[in-house]
């Protein structure tokens, strides 16, 4: 299989996986503390991570990746899913789900920065125009009033690209699967802590959505879509797989319909088509 499509697929794959993580963890917060929330999916996929390496003989990465590793775990084990858990508490899933669209350029921003990619002007044109589609779309629908929520959400958006771009850098040689489980175990003495801290007193009255949503945003999010995620990013570019999240809101939004009951319109499932046409251009130009 060609590198590239590899990397697509790959990425793909990740970004349908990902789609779900918002509506889980808003299904989640409604019963759980947020920090709880936080420590707990990482501790669950840490101590997942830690048995697969332990179990493939994985060794140790070299020190010198160390740094890098710790830039991925503060973007996507901790800051992320804390900084969305919080924002979940003021806004809806499908509300947090298009802020999103602006993951693409954010990923790319640092896959320039810290990848050393140059993607041609022609790509940053259909990049920023994928993202104003997802935000205008947001802004038209009465997605626009600004809470709490909001600017949790673009701090979310920053460290997750940061997050994002460092790990599909780092994938190039460490490999995909293996960046997020040492992330994850890096994590572990930190997340253990919050985790214990924010224990709650019982958990007799949380429901099995908030247990499901736990669940998925535990193996699936933390752990698995970015085996694929990661992966992807590291076959096919930072810039250009990174484009595939201006999809991600979409799947979002039917997930969210499907899951949490919220409204999917005509005019998002025509905006999808819109975007795909921006995602194919972007991947013409990203090299």
């Amino acid at each position: 299989m060609d590198r590239s499509l590899g990397g697509w697929i790959n990425g793909f794959i990740g970004m349908v996986i990902f789609s779900g993580s918002l509506p889980a963890t808003r299904l989640a917060v409604l019963e759980f503390d947020p920090v709880f929330l936080t420590g707990l999916r990482a501790v669950i996929a840490g101590l997942l991570g830690l048995a697969v390496l332990l179990l493939l003989r994985q060794k140790r990465p070299p020190r010198e990746v160390l740094p890098s590793l710790i830039i991925v775990a503060l973007g996507v084990v901790v800051g992320f899913p804390l900084l969305t858990a919080l924002a979940l508490q003021y806004v809806s899933s499908a509300h947090s789900i298009l802020f999103i669209g602006l993951l693409p350029l954010a990923t790319a921003t640092f896959g320039f920065l810290r990848a050393g990619e140059r993607p041609r002007p022609a790509f940053w044109l259909f990049s920023a125009a994928g993202a104003a589609m997802v935000v205008g779309f947001s802004l038209a629908h009465g997605l626009g009033e600004v809470t709490w929520g909001d600017p949790l959400m673009v701090a979310a958006i920053v460290v997750c690209g940061l997050g994002y771009a460092e790990g599909g850098r780092l994938s190039r040689t460490v490999g995909g699967w293996q960046v997020i489980s040492w992330a994850l175990v890096l994590s572990l003495p930190a997340t253990l802590a919050l985790t214990w801290a924010t224990m709650p007193a019982t958990v007799d009255g949380v429901g099995a959505a908030a247990w499901g949503g736990l669940a998925y945003v535990s193996l699936f999010s933390m752990l698995i879509g970015f085996v694929f995620w990661y992966r992807g990013l590291a076959l096919g570019g930072i810039a250009a797989v990174g484009q595939l999240q201006l999809l991600q809101p979409f799947f979002g939004l039917a997930l969210a319909a499907f899951v949490v009951g919220e409204t999917v319109s005509w005019a998002m499932l025509g905006l999808t088509v819109c975007i795909v046409g921006c995602v194919a251009g972007a991947r013409r130009f990203a090299a």
